[in-house]
């Protein structure tokens, strides 16, 4: 745990570093990326996220099981990458990851397990 930021610099950078990751991985990124550290669960809300190719898939019959489907394996593609992230930024672990996507909206949700309460302990240090 970095004790010298306070809860928002750390939403913010994580927000900022993951943004840059999709950047970097997928040639997109979200409009819009907010950060929340809540308990033991660091929740990431990307907005605007719809890849070309998923707005078309989504015209089709049986569109919306494909897009889920996509991102489905995205989310195991760059799971262990977001979750470094998420680690270098709180030091502790991710002990699982969970992700959905909203077809209508293009908003995703991307919500991290850690080891234990980091929101108390950043409590603890302010």
């Amino acid at each position: 745990m970095n004790p010298t930021k306070t809860k928002g610099q750390i939403e913010d950078d994580i927000s900022k570093k993951t943004t840059k990751f999709y950047f970097d991985h997928l040639g997109v990124g979200p409009k819009e990326t907010r950060v929340y550290i809540i308990h033991d669960m660091i929740i990431v809300r990307l907005k605007g996220n719809l890849l070309p190719i998923e707005k078309k898939l989504l015209e089709a019959e049986g569109g919306i099981e494909l897009v889920k489907n996509i991102r489905q394996a995205l989310h195991e593609i760059t799971t262990k990458h977001l979750g470094t992230i998420i680690e270098e930024v709180t030091n502790h672990k991710v002990i699982s990851s969970h992700s959905d996507i909203s077809t209508k909206t293009g908003e995703r949700l991307e919500v991290f397990i850690l080891d234990s309460d980091y929101e108390q302990l950043l409590k603890k240090t302010a």
